[in-house]
């Protein structure tokens, strides 16, 4: 399986070999199709969060839960990514919304990597990409990749917050019915894996950004944030550290926010 990210380069070389997929997607309220439409690296076909890559919203799984296995092969099929595609995914926010289809294709077995640099990696072309006819095979999600809202609350794991430290720490937000985090849980902002102009960051540095966060190799990692979204950047840029896969908790605070029974813990600190 290729690294979690290529560089431009890499990609230049194999740009023949592999599907190229747009991922962006905005909490703002814009819209990352009419946002590929403008400007997208050429022949980058369009892949929607909401739709492709998660299944509907509920209390028990939050706003952006996995989709079942046949939606997702359906999805996938619809844009051209068959069995057999290396994807390279890339956004416009130093990969943390992209991240989400690269740890989904990983997960089950296909090669897929973040593009370093994203968006402004090259030149831009507009209009639609016309997908390549594909098919893709619903492939079940391993449960070994995957954690729980018990996992997220045992102590005795390294549980790590994606999420931008104003919300982790309980500013007040339109997304979710409470605000703060689970306790227990280590603040590691996904955004914080790449540099200003959205390249991940060295190895060296990765490793002691996770290990300030009491990640080691021997480390049982959950991966949490809002969603489960910007929480796989953190997975990949694990895994590009040598530290291992982690596990993704796709409820994340979406969904342990709307049982008022459980604990919350506001403030800089993991509680």
């Amino acid at each position: 399986m290729i690294e979690p990210f290529v560089s431009p380069a890499w990609l230049q070389e194999h740009r023949e070999e592999v599907v190229l997929a747009d991922v962006r997607y905005y909490l703002d309220g814009r819209n990352g199709r009419e946002a590929h439409a403008a400007g997208h690296l050429p022949g980058a076909v369009y892949v929607d969060l909401g739709t492709v890559l998660a299944g509907p919203a509920s209390e028990t799984g939050g706003r952006h839960p996995l989709p079942d296995p046949a939606s997702f092969a359906a999805g996938l099929s619809a844009v051209g990514i068959g069995d057999d595609a290396v994807v390279v995914a890339y956004d416009d926010a130093g990969g943390v919304m992209a991240a989400r289809l690269v740890w989904m294709l990983r997960a089950v077995g296909q090669d897929a990597a973040l593009l370093d640099g994203g968006l402004g990696s090259g030149p831009l072309e507009e209009g639609a990409v016309v997908p390549a006819t594909a098919t893709a095979t619903a492939r079940e999600w391993p449960v070994e990749l995957l954690a729980t809202v018990d996992d997220a609350t045992d102590r005795g794991r390294v549980v790590l917050d994606a999420r931008p430290p104003e919300r982790y720490a309980g500013a007040p937000d339109a997304l979710d019915p409470r605000a703060g985090h689970v306790p227990g849980a280590r603040n590691v902002p996904a955004r914080g894996n790449v540099d200003a102009e959205g390249r991940l960051l060295p190895v060296d540095e990765l490793r002691e950004r996770f290990a300030a966060a009491g990640v080691t190799a021997a480390s049982d990692v959950v991966s949490t944030c809002g969603s489960g979204v910007t929480a796989c950047h953190n997975l990949l840029a694990l895994e590009q550290a040598g530290l291992g896969r982690g596990r993704l908790w796709p409820g994340s605070w979406s969904a342990y926010s709307r049982d008022a029974s459980r604990p919350v813990v506001t403030g800089a600190e993991p509680g």
